[in-house]
């Protein structure tokens, strides 16, 4: 049962997040159920991985439009109704991926995916600290755990059975996910007093942490499966332990998240779990058997599992400064944290494509890319310390 926030708007709040925890979990779902089958769909419609690399970043590109769609759209409808929409799209697009009956068919359904991938991650978190702000306190790692739990379902699918069709039975859930009590806004973003703005350099260096999830957690998600396949002789229904115990991790440590921010603060954490990271990809990289492979993303998701929560609440910490008036404070955060939502595409481009790029030959090299990179996370982590609202300026 899900606590109460000390708030009147109590009985609301918690529908809404379970309704937003729902959205999550089928996001999560339908991403892994799909991205730990591409060894099947790069061997049903016979293409490479750098043919495969290009549509990832096709998909990838077109998520980013869909964020951006989903900031154009906050501004002027809640973002309750943006992620019902967006759900829908992600539920048709998954059919088709799984279901079409030519290539062509095939990239369609990519496309549409990824359009509503992007306006589900944008409105779901815009609902998730509209949600945490009711709360008054520290929850989004338990939504990112429901997103986590929802692919740990569907790595779970793909380990039991083979075949496409299970995704588009996985497509039902953002249907009726699409039917949850979200939050609603109270007052039009553009009714009241001046324009608002907060100081964006803040949240873009909170935003290159985010650059460095997203950058190690798709090179994992949508590699990890074909990693297993081409490097190792690893039965074709095990490709999934890639990513199912990575997910487990994951879900482990947000489980866990806000007890350990709390005693230690964030940036520890953070920096911990870098350090941990990039042994975790040590071990990926010079594994000699598919089985040590598994040790290490398990490994990596218990280093990276928090940044993605965290970055979203300091950034919307940071957008609704203190001289923003609270009747438009969820308007104006929904804006941000669309647009915030931009630095997710931007990782994944560094994951999916140029991991599979340097990769072509080998994965090995593939993974060597986030292996560096998630080390910069040692530096950012200092602008995840709580401090004081910045101050915020009118244009």
């Amino acid at each position: 049962m899900l606590p109460a926030p000390p708030t009147s708007a109590a009985s609301a709040a918690v529908g809404a997040r379970a309704a937003v925890a729902g959205a999550f979990l089928a996001q999560g779902l339908l991403f892994i159920s799909l991205t730990t089958r591409l060894p099947a769909l790069k061997d049903k419609w016979d293409i490479g991985e750098a043919a495969l690399s290009g549509l990832l970043l096709m998909m990838v590109l077109l998520a980013g439009v869909g964020s951006v769609l989903a900031e154009s759209l906050a501004k002027r409808i809640p973002s309750g109704t943006v992620l019902r929409g967006g759900l829908v799209v992600i539920a048709l697009g998954a059919a088709l991926v799984a279901a079409a009956p030519s290539f062509a068919g095939f990239v369609a359904g990519l496309a549409v995916y990824g359009v509503g991938l992007g306006l589900v991650d944008a409105a779901s978190n815009m609902q998730a600290v509209a949600v945490e702000r009711v709360y008054a306190r520290t929850i989004l790692p338990s939504f990112h755990g429901a997103w986590t739990l929802g692919g740990l379902i569907g790595a779970g699918i793909t380990l039991a059975a083979t075949g496409l069709y299970p995704v588009v039975a996985a497509a039902v859930i953002p249907l009726i996910v699409a039917f949850g009590p979200f939050l609603p806004r109270a007052t039009d973003p553009t009714a009241h007093g001046p324009a608002v703005e907060v100081l964006w350099r803040p949240i873009v260096l909170v935003g290159l942490g985010m650059v460095l999830f997203y950058m190690v957690d798709t090179a994992a998600t949508a590699w990890g499966p074909t990693y297993l396949d081409t490097t190792f002789a690893t039965p074709e229904r095990l490709v999934a332990l890639a990513t199912f115990p990575y997910l487990l991790a994951t879900l482990l440590m947000r489980l866990g998240g806000d007890a350990l921010v709390t005693r230690f603060g964030p940036v520890a954490v953070l920096r911990a779990g870098g350090v941990l990271a990039a042994f975790a990809l040590v071990v990926v990289v010079a594994a000699p058997a598919w089985q040590i492979a598994v040790v290490g993303f398990t490994l990596l998701g218990l280093g990276v599992a928090v940044i993605a929560p965290l970055s979203y609440s300091a950034a919307a910490r940071i957008a609704g400064g203190p001289e923003v008036p609270e009747e438009l404070r969820q308007a104006r955060v929904d804006v941000v944290i669309g647009r915030f939502n931009q630095f997710n595409y931007v990782g994944a481009l560094l994951g999916a494509v140029l991991t599979g790029l340097v990769g072509a030959d080998s994965l090995r090299l593939g993974f060597a890319v986030p292996m560096v990179l998630i080390l910069a996370i040692w530096p950012l982590a200092k602008h995840f310390a709580p401090v004081n609202e910045p101050d915020v300026v009118e244009r």
